[in-house]
């Protein structure tokens, strides 16, 4: 995957096929480090499959034989000095918790944060979707909840909400100063 963003919708279609009702998106600046961190609350994993997750021969899904996702986003993690780290409990959900060096020359670039973003909340209308976006000393968050309540009845997939939204993200982003 070329970019960042490409593992947050890897990441986060992995939580929709998991059947979660909400998902969380934090993406924290914390000195040297880039950290992001996935919270749902979809199906989860018994901790065989966790330990067999990161592994790019296996995957749970029917389709193909190989899942390159997370081996992916584990190995760009590490490549800039950092880790990855999942958490699971079958019923409850999953944590998926990554660190990138910030400046390290091998970590991708953050590629069209404010797109995927927007794409990914009115992709999956039946998705709560909160993302949040700290800095050391300020934060964005966007909730889609707030977003549907704000909409009134309209369809959140309307292409008019898509626009709004990376504009939106896009501006906050910028205000706070986010280093992408």
């Amino acid at each position: 995957m070329r970019d960042l963003s490409m593992h947050i919708t890897d990441i986060v279609q992995n939580s929709v096929r998991a059947k979660a009702k909400l998902i969380q998106l934090t993406i924290e600046e914390k000195g040297e480090w880039l950290v992001f961190t996935f919270e749902d609350d979809g199906t989860g994993m018994d901790a065989e499959t966790v330990k067999k997750v990161t592994d790019p021969f296996y995957t749970s899904r029917t389709t193909r034989k190989v899942g390159l996702g997370l081996p992916l986003f584990k190995q760009n993690a590490e490549l800039t000095g950092g880790t990855l780290e999942i958490y699971s409990q079958l019923g409850e959900g999953t944590t998926v918790k990554a660190d990138f060096g910030k400046d390290h020359i091998d970590r991708p670039p953050m590629g069209d944060l404010k797109s995927t973003v927007a794409m990914l909340i009115t992709g999956n209308p039946e998705v709560d979707m909160v993302f949040t976006y700290r800095t050391k000393d300020d934060e964005f968050r966007l909730d889609s909840r707030e977003v549907k309540e704000v909409l009134d009845g309209m369809d959140i997939r309307m292409p008019q909400v898509t626009s709004f939204l990376k504009e939106m993200i896009d501006e906050n982003l910028k205000e706070i100063k986010a280093d992408l």
